[in-house]
């Protein structure tokens, strides 16, 4: 049952030979993805969590006038590194707002949820290519898992650190 666990919530393991660094170094090199082009940001945190990586994205409207509406979504990884096990553990959280009408609109309605993030929206256009012909044009890519998981999670796996998912911290 474990193994199904760890697979569902992205547990990931370092390739064997990898030297653990030390605790500190491990959290340089993770705030350090800030300077990295990174569409996050990695932060200090308090009350039993040692980081929070936090992206808050905004998609693209839709609907005009009274009808507008837009979602605001914010992604929360909050970080805790173990040192005597070499792990860190890593509780996932999204928050939505939906606002309507002209910007910056009145909130009409809000969510939120914890457990692993698998979130991925596109939004293409038709547009006129080189050739003359129609082509898709993406004009909107999210993706949480590619964007920012995967660079924390190379961080702490190139560390030799153990990247384990957990509900809550």
């Amino acid at each position: 049952m474990g193994r199904i666990r760890d697979k569902w919530r992205g547990t990931r393991y370092p390739d064997p030979g990898t030297r653990a660094i030390p605790t500190q170094e491990l959290r340089t090199a993770l705030l350090a993805l800030n300077g990295t082009g990174v569409p996050f940001s990695v932060r200090e945190a308090g009350g039993g969590v040692d980081l929070i990586a936090e992206w808050k994205c905004l998609e693209p409207a839709t609907g005009s006038g009274l009808s507008r509406e837009q979602v605001e979504r914010t992604f929360k990884i909050s970080l805790r590194l173990l040192a005597e096990d070499r792990e860190v553990r890593a509780a996932d959280e999204q928050r939505t707002v939906t606002r309507a009408g002209p910007a910056p609109g009145r909130t009409v309605g809000k969510g939120h949820g914890k457990g692993p993030i698998r979130w991925v929206h596109k939004e293409w256009t038709y547009e006129k290519g080189t050739d003359g012909r129609r082509q898709k044009v993406v004009t909107f890519d999210v993706n949480v898992t590619r964007d920012m998981k995967d660079p924390l999670r190379t961080a702490v796996l190139g560390a030799g650190w153990t990247w384990r998912g957990v509900r809550t911290l």
